[in-house]
């Protein structure tokens, strides 16, 4: 009698939720008569919204895809061999003098910022202002001046230090010292400090200020020597850092010699000390 007084119990609960939710169905069903139409339209926007969206998500896709293709060209040509006699049967592109290397770069370049859009069409602009420093130096600087005012960071920073290099190059090395102070402060990880510095230290040789360049490259080693990992074990030296100590070994022995010592560094592949 008991199994039996669940066993109805049960029934029961189940027929309340199945007549409640029944109930519940049949006043929506009321509420959205007469509105078929107006529901069609706006299921039928929906599915039109979904399918543009999925059209437009691989078109944007495939778009990018091109532009990194096209991109992709346009600097192996850039960085191509310059070479009078091509290797019988080679596939990439070289070219027999820098000039002509550089206006074919400058063309394919041209065509990606023109054809394609953001971050594509800024960093075309950029490696056809660099190129153009080969054929047509002082438009080439002005368009290096433009890019270093972007308002994309990344293709400041890069602008500002090929800028900076085209002018110490040129001999006006005040106008560079001026960029690559404010990127070395600027601490942007596109172009490293320790590069920027090593770089001032070397116009500061030119100008024959060696005391100048002396203190920034121990600076660089300094900072180097010290630095540490989050786990408090030294970090191994910046290609950066280890050529400001060459730098700084043959500029200022005296100098050098007062850097604290090298850390000793762990083998990566081991994992312990080197013996």
């Amino acid at each position: 009698m008991a199994q039996y007084s669940k066993k109805r119990a049960r029934e029961l609960q189940k027929d309340r939720f199945r007549d409640t939710t029944m109930e519940r169905f049949d006043r929506l069903g009321k509420r959205l008569k007469g509105h078929e139409r107006t529901i069609l339209y706006i299921s039928g926007g929906v599915v039109a919204f979904v399918v543009l969206l999925l059209v437009w998500s691989w078109w944007s896709n495939r778009r990018a895809e091109e532009a990194r293709l096209a991109l992709g060209k346009a600097i192996e040509i850039a960085e191509a061999p310059v070479t009078p006699s091509p290797s019988p049967g080679a596939t990439t592109p070289s070219f027999p003098n820098e000039r002509e290397r550089a206006q074919k770069a400058v063309e394919e370049f041209q065509k990606v910022a023109a054809k394609y859009g953001d971050p594509y069409r800024d960093l075309a602009r950029y490696f056809t202002a660099t190129n153009l420093l080969t054929l047509d130096r002082s438009r080439g600087l002005k368009e290096l001046e433009d890019l270093s005012k972007s308002g994309n960071h990344e293709i400041a920073a890069r602008a500002k230090f090929a800028l900076a290099e085209a002018l110490e190059n040129d001999g006006q090395y005040d106008r560079a010292i001026a960029l690559d102070n404010d990127l070395a402060k600027a601490g942007d990880p596109i172009v490293p400090a320790d590069t920027v510095n090593l770089r001032l230290a070397g116009i500061y040789e030119k100008q024959g200020k060696k005391d100048e360049a002396a203190n920034i490259l121990f600076h660089i080693v300094e900072a180097s020597r010290k630095a540490q990992d989050t786990d408090g074990k030294p970090v191994p030296p910046s290609a950066a850092a280890r050529d400001a100590a060459q730098k700084l070994q043959t500029l200022d022995p005296a100098r050098y010699a007062q850097l604290p010592p090298e850390p000793a560094l762990g083998n990566p592949l081991l994992g312990g000390m080197p013996s």
